[in-house]
């Protein structure tokens, strides 16, 4: 059985990683806890108690020539085209809100969950869509903030 290192803490400074890289990849909910467990590629354990959550491509941990990077997995999203009109991205991007799920906004798409009620706005409002599978990183907001 691998050792568990415990990480205190991980400096916001990535320094570059010139040495054999191992990735530890999890997904976005599990990103986002401050303790986690993890299993890096080559099968070392790790567990987390953080001040503040890790993000992808973070560098947590190094040791004897290796690198210890975090890799936020691909989830199931719907990639929305934001067209030529921004007012309409706005709208869409709104309701979408309005249903308490997250986006991701690009210059190019709208991205969020993948969920059967997103896709039925989608396809009420006529909006040109599709699924694909990719690293989701949806706004976090500041300000307020409620819950159900």
């Amino acid at each position: 059985m691998q050792t568990v290192d415990i990480i205190a803490s991980v400096g916001d400074d990535q320094p570059s990683c010139d040495d054999e890289v191992v990735l530890l990849l999890t997904d976005r909910i599990t990103l986002a806890k401050r303790r986690w467990r993890g299993v890096a590629q080559n099968g070392r354990e790790f567990g987390f108690d953080l001040d503040h959550p890790l993000s992808d491509g973070a560098v947590f941990h190094r040791e004897r020539g290796r690198c210890y990077i975090i890799s936020q997995a691909p989830e199931p999203v719907l990639e929305i085209e934001l067209g030529s009109d921004p007012s309409r991205a706005a709208v869409i991007s709104w309701q979408i809100g309005n249903l308490h799920f997250p986006v991701e906004i690009s210059d190019e798409v709208i991205r969020c969950a993948d969920d059967p009620a997103i896709r039925l706005l989608l396809s009420r409002e006529g909006v040109r869509w599709h699924p694909t599978m990719a690293v989701f990183r949806p706004i976090i907001s500041l300000g307020h903030g409620h819950h159900h």
